[in-house]
C-alpha cells in the first residue's frame, strides 16, 4: 500500500520498537536461548488453569465491573493487609487492571498535565517515559549509581521544583535487581513532605526478593501511602505474563482520579481470570514462597557461571541477573548483546537502553525465570565466552 500522507508529526519521534521485542525476535530468528524478555518458560499452576476453565464454563464471560470483580478486590485487600498491616478498602481503593503497564499508564494519564515534571530513576523500565511524554509531562532523570545501583537522594532533591508532579519508583528494580531499603523510604518521605508530589510505585516483583531482604512497599509507610499509587502484577506472581492482569492500590481521592483514566483506556479486564485469581489468592501457599523459588533459580544460574569471565552483579530481587562483561570485550552493550545472540545463541538485554542518554557500564541483563535445563545450557555457553 502506498501513502500520500506524510505529515504524521509523531508524538514519540525518538521511540522505536521495544528492545524486548527486538531481542526476542532476534533470538527466534537465530534459534538462541532467550534470556532477554522477562517471561518464564515453565508451566503455570494447573489448579489455576482449572479455576479459569471452571468460571468460563459457569458463564462468567461477560464484562466485569470497571473497578474489577469484587471477590478479587477483597482478596487483594486481605493479602496486602497481611503483608503490610494496612487496609485498602476493596470498593474504593483497589482497581484491577489489564496488567501493570496499563495501570502505570492510567496513573500517569490521570495526574500528569502539560508541563508537569516527573522524576524517573535510570536505568528505567521502558514504559515510564513514553507515558509521561504522551501526557505532556517532562521527565527529569536521576541516575542510580553503579555498581550496586543505589539512589543518591541529594541528587534527587536538586531535581525537585514547583513543577514536580510525580516521582516514579520501582522496587525490586527492573532491570538491575536492586531493592529499596528503609533509609531510602525515609529519604523519599522527607523529600515529599509538605508537597503535592504523587508517588507512583511499581512493585510488580513484590514477592521476588532475596537473601532475607524485606520488600519496602509504599504501603508500609503511612505518610508515603497517602500520596502513593502502588502497582502490582499477577502475571509476575503467578508466572502468567500473557494474561496481562494487575492492580492498583491508592487512597480514595487518588483512586477516584485513577479510575477516570482507567475506564477509558480499557474499561474492564478478563472476567473468568479475575474470579480464578480471587480463589487462588485465598491460599497463601500459592505465592508466599516465591522468593525461595526464584532465589534457588538465581543461585542455580550464578553458581554455574561462577567460572566464566563474566562478573556477577548482585541481584536482590526480580528474576533478572546482571552480568558485567568488561573483562571480555570493549564492545558497547547493544553490539555485544547482538553478537552473543547471533554467534553464541544466547539472548540478553543491554542495560544501556534503559537510559535516555546511553550510559554503557558493560552490563547485560539475563532472565533466570527458566527451567533448570534452560539455565544449564545458558551457563555452558556463557562459560565458553
Amino acid at each position: 500500500m502506498s501513502y500520500s500522507f506524510n505529515n504524521i508529526n509523531s508524538k514519540l519521534p525518538g521511540v522505536a520498537t521495544s528492545i524486548f521485542a527486538v531481542m526476542s525476535q532476534l533470538a527466534n530468528e537465530t534459534k538462541a536461548i532467550n534470556l532477554s524478555q522477562g517471561f518464564p518458560d515453565f508451566d503455570i499452576s494447573s489448579e489455576l488453569i482449572d479455576l479459569v476453565k471452571h468460571y468460563m464454563k459457569k458463564g462468567y464471560n461477560q464484562y466485569a465491573p470497571m473497578q474489577g470483580v469484587a471477590a478479587l478486590r477483597e482478596a487483594i485487600s486481605k493479602k496486602i493487609a497481611k503483608a503490610h498491616a494496612i487496609v485498602y478498602e476493596p470498593f474504593k481503593e483497589i482497581t484491577v487492571t489489564a496488567g501493570a503497564t496499563e495501570a502505570l499508564y492510567a496513573a500517569i494519564s490521570a495526574f500528569v498535565r502539560e508541563g508537569d515534571e516527573v522524576i524517573v530513576f535510570e536505568p528505567a523500565y521502558d514504559s515510564y517515559v513514553p507515558a509521561v511524554k504522551l501526557n505532556g509531562g517532562i521527565p527529569k532523570y536521576a541516575t542510580m549509581k553503579a555498581p550496586d545501583y543505589h539512589i543518591d537522594w541529594e541528587e534527587v532533591q536538586k531535581l525537585v521544583t514547583h513543577k514536580t508532579r510525580m516521582i516514579i519508583v520501582n522496587s525490586p528494580h527492573n532491570p538491575t535487581g536492586s531493592v529499596l531499603n528503609a533509609n531510602d523510604m525515609k529519604a523519599l518521605e522527607k523529600l515529599t513532605k509538605g508537597s503535592d508530589i504523587i508517588v507512583l510505585s511499581d512493585e510488580v516483583y513484590e514477592h521476588l526478593i532475596f537473601d532475607g531482604k524485606v520488600h519496602e512497599s509504599m504501603c508500609r509507610y503511612p505518610k508515603l501511602a497517602e500520596r502513593s499509587l502502588v502497582i502490582g502484577s499477577f502475571g509476575k506472581t503467578f508466572h502468567a505474563t500473557g494474561w496481562k492482569m494487575g492492580y492498583c492500590l491508592a487512597p480514595e481521592p487518588l483512586m477516584a482520579e485513577f479510575r477516570k483514566a482507567h475506564q477509558f483506556i480499557v474499561f474492564a479486564c478478563n472476567t473468568p481470570i479475575q474470579y480464578a485469581i480471587a480463589d487462588f489468592l485465598g491460599d497463601e501457599k500459592n505465592y508466599i514462597h516465591l522468593n525461595e523459588f526464584y532465589q534457588k533459580k538465581r543461585d542455580f544460574f550464578t553458581e554455574r557461571i561462577a567460572r566464566s569471565r563474566f562478573k556477577i552483579v548482585p541481584s536482590y530481587g526480580t528474576y533478572f541477573q546482571l552480568l558485567d562483561y568488561s573483562d571480555i570485550s570493549d564492545e558497547n552493550e547493544v553490539d555485544f548483546a547482538i553478537r552473543l545472540t547471533k554467534e553464541y545463541k544466547i539472548a540478553s538485554i543491554p542495560v544501556s537502553v534503559f537510559y535516555h542518554k546511553i550510559i554503557d557500564n558493560k552490563v547485560l541483563r539475563f532472565c533466570f525465570a527458566k527451567k533448570e535445563e534452560t539455565l544449564e545450557k545458558a551457563a555452558e555457553i556463557l562459560c565458553k565466552i
